[in-house]
């Protein structure tokens, strides 16, 4: 298995190589070169397997400069280490006979980047051995509030690794905030910026792309690399709990082997919906995409319209990790659509760089409409949601989930399909403790999130996670902000490297 730019075709290397570059030189994302096929009895003998031997065995098929005692060797270290409080790792939680909740929160930060930021470090290193002849990583990160955590606790004291995070100052949770700014780790950096997720993904990308950086960090003995879901090491992982769903429905007798399933999936950068579509490109049985979105509904109407427009205003939302107006692996998706057409990816990206948007061609529209369903809902509807869902079923869920609830709401009453179901819960709703009382009818605390945290167990009688719980009265570490304009000269500063 080789890996391409999305951008070059003539761009080939190995996973590894990819991994440890997080993003290819010429702007564009390494993808791989074919879909491995799962069969009929690979299937069979995956329901018997637990999730981290699951997991091994479909990385297996991606990462083929990886020996499987190596591919072992990683799942074990980031699935059966006692880092996910729940024994099956991602489990399914059902609402009703065909409504499912895939909870992908069960890990150490409380949200769906665990599941591949686990691992993430551990390809890392291996890779590392193999491509880098001793130097350095320097891991750069961009988030909208998961992602940020998920890197800094997945990485931290990691040997001959630095990681730098970017978030915007006033676009995440204070929750998201703190479990960043009082990272442990004597090889982390925080940094808010002054600007939306947007601005941070772009400083970082440009980052990337500058030969000049790239020139002072290799004369450092140092090389860059993402764990943002642009590093094709961050995406695979999330493969895995899509297939591992769809078996864990199978052997709790809900759907048989080759019945169809669709998928709801909140998104905002479109990593974890692209995710699924590799799993269906794999074999897996999937009926419909659904993508769902908050107010910022770029990819709504992308899909809807196959024109991308972000040329728009941008909201600051309860479901912050989803205030995105560049969803960058959709660039992905453009590129196994269109027929792997490297030149057209460029043309749309540079259209996109230029003026801001985009069309896709009829035939990209046709097949993406083939696949894809979206919707999207405004903090109104996000709040009765969360309500709704609380009430008919008991299950309190947080505001990133019960977009992707409300929007499945509206397929369903569009459509009437009754395929069996299953949604990517993507966070406890502990990290969204404000928004999710406000939305149950209670007042909260602007001010305290500990105190909303408490306020809420006693109202739902639901357990807080532990390590949300320890973050009280950990002492904050960063509190730096910076422009966006600056990020180059932080991250110079951080390394000790002298930029000029």
């Amino acid at each position: 298995m080789m890996y391409n730019s999305t951008r070059s075709s003539d761009v080939l290397v190995t996973s590894a190589q990819a991994i440890t570059r997080g993003i290819a030189g010429d702007g564009g994302l390494f993808v791989p070169d074919s879909f491995p096929p799962l069969t009929r009895f690979d299937f069979m003998e995956l329901q018997k397997k637990d999730y981290a031997s699951r997991a091994a065995f479909i990385l297996s098929k991606y990462l083929t400069d990886f020996s499987y005692d190596e591919i072992v060797e990683c799942t074990a270290l980031a699935y059966n280490n006692n880092s996910f409080v729940s024994e099956s790792v991602a489990p399914l939680c059902p609402l009703d006979d065909r409504l499912y909740m895939l909870e992908l929160w069960h890990g150490p930060t409380c949200a769906f980047k665990d599941m591949a930021l686990q691992i993430m470090p551990h390809l890392m290193c291996k890779s590392a051995t193999k491509t880098l002849n001793g130097k350095s990583i320097v891991i750069l990160v961009a988030t909208s509030g998961d992602t940020g955590k998920a890197a800094l606790e997945g990485f931290k004291d990691a040997d001959k690794t630095r990681i730098i995070v970017f978030y915007p100052e006033d676009g995440v949770s204070p929750m998201q905030k703190l479990q960043m700014t009082t990272q442990e780790g004597a090889n982390v950096a925080v940094y808010g910026i002054r600007g939306n997720f947007d601005d941070a993904q772009s400083g970082v990308k440009a980052i990337f792309t500058d030969t000049d950086v790239s020139k002072q960090l290799d004369s450092n003995d140092m090389v860059l690399s993402s764990a943002n879901s642009i590093n094709i090491g961050r995406l695979l992982p999330q493969i895995i709990y899509y297939i591992s769903a769809y078996c864990d429905l199978i052997n709790k007798g809900k759907i048989k082997q080759g019945d169809s399933i669709n998928i709801v999936v909140p998104t905002g950068n479109f990593g974890n919906i692209l995710a699924a579509y590799y799993a269906l490109k794999m074999g897996l049985p999937v009926n419909r995409l659904i993508c769902a979105s908050n107010r910022n509904r770029v990819l709504t109407d992308f899909i809807n319209s196959g024109v991308y427009d972000k040329n728009r205003s941008f909201y600051t939302t309860s479901s912050p990790s989803m205030d995105i107006l560049v969803s960058s692996n959709l660039e992905r998706l453009l590129y196994h659509l269109s027929d792997n057409d490297s030149s057209e990816i460029r043309r749309l990206m540079e259209q996109l760089n230029k003026n801001g948007c985009y069309c896709v061609s009829d035939s990209v529209k046709s097949r993406i409409n083939s696949l894809f369903e979206a919707g999207s809902c405004d903090d109104n509807e996000t709040a009765m949601t969360i309500n709704d869902v609380y009430k008919q079923y008991g299950y309190l869920c947080d505001p990133h989930t019960a977009v992707a609830v409300n929007v499945y709401k509206q397929y369903l009453n569009k459509s009437g399909d009754s395929s069996a179901t299953v949604i990517a819960s993507t966070a406890s709703p502990y990290k969204f403790s404000y928004s999710v009382l406000q939305a149950l009818g209670e007042k909260a605390s602007k001010t305290d999130d500990f105190e909303n945290m408490e306020k809420l167990h006693q109202l739902t009688g639901c357990e807080i996670p532990k390590t949300l719980k320890a973050i009280s009265g950990k002492p904050i570490r960063f509190t730096d902000v910076c422009n966006a304009v600056d990020m180059k000269n932080v991250v110079f500063k951080t390394l000790n490297i002298d930029g000029q």
